[in-house]
């Protein structure tokens, strides 16, 4: 292939997407055949290539997709000259001990009739040899919301039959309901990665578009991304933001701080907090504001209401974490301010006016000095350099961790991992994990708010979501899987049109079954395909507002070469 100056070819692999997987379910390796573009940067590229597989975006079209699609007659011609290689009875080729080669896949421009957008050769394998080759021709068309001329299911089915002169065939369906997606928040739907959706298999199929029955296997697929202002545990993220900031500015000196806020200064508001203190020790002290007391508890999960019934309230924050609530991100708005904060509780606790109490267990540097104040002697500390963020966020992250942890804990019998709370590490893997940890509490509220999910299921979704994290780095656009059943959501999908609706027919066994596959699906199923109506394509994929829901059409029909 590569003396065939018109055409370029690449492997595709390991994490790579997968550019056909909608049409073939194959996992290995696959080599990508598509129009040459001739650039001087794609030979560069080629020339400093070591290694065999490259990323998907080097392989996907990004500007002009149609414009890297081979002719419908070109593909064909390559197609076969990939299966002659291949054939070991094709010995003048002197290449008939050739070992077996990836699948290959070439990009056609839907020019025929049939509107091809994609041509498929896979080798069958006996061992090392090669015994044949599955052909996969994949057309498109759409979009279209006119069901009638969609195919009946004894159309397909008696269609396979003549192809392939088989006289059984089994039908296997597959459905895919979005169930919640992100709601578009003026322009900002597109820019969103958050979405649930369920996909739902069967066998059996007995009607085109037919809703699964209740005997089906489902899996729910999460992908979340945290930060979402409509999300109860909002404010939460925001202070999980200001712990971030902190650690950034630990990290590379700079610190951002927030907008100096219109209510009371940190400092005053810290002042305050200790005044109340020392009166407390002095014994005058008046629990007058029951509602301030009241705000501080609350404060722990920074949640509103509707989700503290699952969130739980903490009433035992110790005074670093009260501490933590007055200084945090609406407070303190500069570096001067933290000190003249921490000037204040150490001054205080210096000349015993108050002695307050911490968490057995916690390892901040100021609750090591509360506790060396209850025998009268304090090291010298001197609040300069780095040393003053340093403390705030020793003392935010243990914080922020009891408040995760509260959630979690309450899913019993949920033993929760040290993994994500413990202090081995240093400050800056601790601060990730509690990322971790807070995507992960989106995920549970969601699917406790939005699918009023029970114990039972967010525990199987929570040691899903704990695994992953414990061996991966925070990625808020992995997908999360939880196989369930598909009662527990038919309620949101029941009366709503499938985004992918798909059935596989097929007949033959092991290495002699092939399949033909019809499929409907709401976005393109190729992304270097062209409709067969561009002015309707360009009407019609905007907010979904119209009547009927607007389908793109694809089938995949296999045929089989056998050389023994």
């Amino acid at each position: 292939f590569f003396l065939q100056t018109d055409v370029e070819i690449s492997l595709v692999g390991g994490s790579c997407k997968n550019p056909v997987e909608k049409f073939w379910n194959g996992s290995s390796a696959m080599y990508i055949l598509q129009k040459a573009t001739h650039s001087e940067e794609s030979d560069s590229m080629e020339e400093s290539r070591t290694d065999d597989a490259v990323y998907a975006s080097e392989v996907l079209p990004k500007e002009n997709p149609g414009a890297l699609a081979l002719s419908v007659g070109r593909a064909k011609q390559l197609i076969s000259l990939y299966t002659m290689v291949q054939n070991p009875k094709v010995t003048s080729l002197g290449m008939s001990d050739l070992a077996v080669l990836p699948p290959l896949w070439a990009r056609c421009d839907a020019s025929d009739p049939q509107h091809t957008c994609w041509i498929g050769a896979e080798p069958l394998k006996a061992g090392n040899k090669v015994t044949g080759i599955n052909i996969y021709m994949v057309s498109c068309d759409g979009p279209t919301a006119d069901k009638t001329h969609f195919p009946k299911l004894e159309e397909l089915k008696m269609e396979h039959k003549i192809r392939h002169h088989s006289s059984v065939v089994t039908t296997k369906g597959f459905a895919r309901y979005e169930l919640i997606a992100a709601a578009a928040i003026e322009d900002t739907i597109a820019e969103s990665g958050s979405n649930i959706y369920v996909d739902i298999t069967w066998n059996g199929v007995e009607k085109i578009l037919e809703t699964p029955p209740v005997i089906s296997a489902a899996t729910l697929n999460i992908a979340l991304e945290s930060g979402d202002p409509r999300s109860p545990v909002f404010q939460l993220y925001r202070e999980l933001q200001f712990l971030l900031a902190l650690a950034e500015g630990l990290k590379t000196g700079v610190t951002e701080w927030p907008e100096p806020s219109e209510s009371e200064s940190a400092p005053k508001l810290v002042q305050e907090f200790l005044t109340d203190l020392k009166k407390k020790l002095d014994g005058d002290y008046i629990f007058e504001d029951k509602n301030e007391t009241e705000e501080i508890k609350c404060d722990t999960a920074a949640v509103d209401s509707c989700i503290k019934s699952i969130f739980g309230e903490r009433g035992d924050l110790d005074f670093t974490e009260q501490l933590w609530c007055k200084m945090k991100s609406k407070c303190v708005s500069s570096y001067q301010e933290l000190i003249d904060c921490f000037t204040l509780v150490i001054k205080s606790l210096e000349r015993g006016e108050i002695q307050p109490w911490v968490h057995q267990g916690s390892s901040s540097f100021l609750s090591q000095l509360i506790q060396q104040s209850y025998h009268g002697k304090m090291e010298d500390v001197s609040l300069s350099d780095i040393t003053p963020i340093q403390m705030l966020l020793e003392v935010g992250l243990e914080k922020m961790k009891k408040d995760y942890v509260s959630f979690f804990i309450e899913q019993k019998p949920l033993l929760f991992q040290d993994y994500f709370i413990s202090t081995s590490v240093d400050l800056q893997e601790q601060v990730h994990r509690v990322q971790k940890l807070h995507h992960m509490l989106e995920i549970m509220v969601s699917c406790t708010g939005l699918l009023q999910f029970r114990h039972e299921n967010l525990f199987p979704l929570t040691q899903i979501c704990m695994k992953y994290y414990k061996e991966n780095p925070l990625n808020e656009k992995h997908v999360f899987q939880l196989p369930i059943r598909p009662a527990l959501v038919k309620k949101f999908y029941q009366n709503d049109n499938p985004e992918v609706w798909r059935v596989e027919i097929s007949s033959g066994h092991g290495q002699k079954e092939v399949k033909t596959t019809w499929q409907v699906s709401t976005t393109a199923p190729v992304e270097h395909g062209t409709s067969n109506n561009s002015d309707f394509l360009s009407d019609s994929t905007g907010n979904g507002s119209t009547e009927e829901r607007l389908y793109f059409i694809s089938t995949t029909q296999c045929s089989q070469v056998q050389f023994t």
